[in-house]
């Protein structure tokens, strides 16, 4: 089990080097046009902190929710420009672009079909679950993307409470579809509670993420992840195969 295997891991004397990572591909940080980020000088802030971390790009990630955050393509992107005129404004080396996280309803099936999807990467997109109960379109969308010739990749997998008892299988079936698997850097940490920094440790253990992000909402997170890099699974990450590497600029 991961909390045994834990009790024998030395702790480093060094913190993680996000540098490593380089690039974040989820988070919140186009001022008021989510959960995330509700102003530019907050935004300003918390670029600053991923770049005093090591970050060197970022791909901010919307939330795109018909009930809740309509946002589209246009917002989201209207959005971006004023970040980077802010970041020119204060002269910061971090570059960023943008992508959306999208709830998986009929809606975003619509959106597949008519290629309405902000990308990243090699036409990877971003997509979530409901955290409590387990979604009747998740074939659908997984065949949706695939069919259009997407890139589906599912945000914080280590999250949904549907997924924590059998977690390893769930994982394995949705690789095997051919899911890539992002996971949240704070699942490591405890933030999000005992059960999830288990199963976030379960992929680590079993190379089963693709991705990591800070799904940085708030400079609270960026502060979570600073305090933690000493914990052994963040140097583990050095052994895993992260895509968050090739999306440099």
């Amino acid at each position: 089990m991961n909390w045994i295997k834990s009790l024998f891991r030395k702790q480093p004397d060094e913190p993680y080097g996000l540098s490593d990572i380089g690039v974040d591909m989820h988070s919140h940080l186009i001022p008021g046009i989510d959960d995330g980020s509700q102003s530019i000088e907050e935004t300003l802030g918390m670029l600053v902190r991923f770049e005093s971390l090591g970050y060197k790009h970022l791909i901010t990630t919307p939330h795109v929710m018909q009930d809740q955050y309509k946002n589209t393509s246009s917002i989201i992107l209207e959005g971006l420009e004023k970040v980077r005129e802010a970041i020119r404004t204060h002269q910061l080396s971090i570059t960023i672009d943008a992508a959306a996280e999208y709830y998986c309803d009929e809606f975003f099936i619509d959106k597949i079909q008519n290629d309405e999807l902000l990308t990243f990467g090699n036409h990877y997109v971003l997509f979530e679950f409901s955290f409590s109960a387990k979604p009747r379109l998740i074939n659908e969308a997984i065949f949706a993307l695939k069919n259009k010739g997407y890139q589906p990749v599912l945000a914080h997998f280590e999250r949904y409470a549907f997924y924590l008892e059998n977690g390893q299988k769930a994982v394995e079936d949705l690789k095997n579809r051919g899911v890539f698997i992002q996971m949240n850097l704070n699942s490591l940490t405890g933030h999000y509670g005992k059960a999830i920094r288990n199963q976030a440790r379960m992929l680590v253990d079993n190379g089963y993420v693709d991705f990591v992000g800070s799904d940085c909402h708030r400079m609270e997170h960026l502060d979570i992840l600073e305090s933690n890099l000493r914990d052994p699974y963040f140097h583990q990450l050095k052994d895993l195969k992260l895509l968050n590497r090739l999306l440099q600029q």
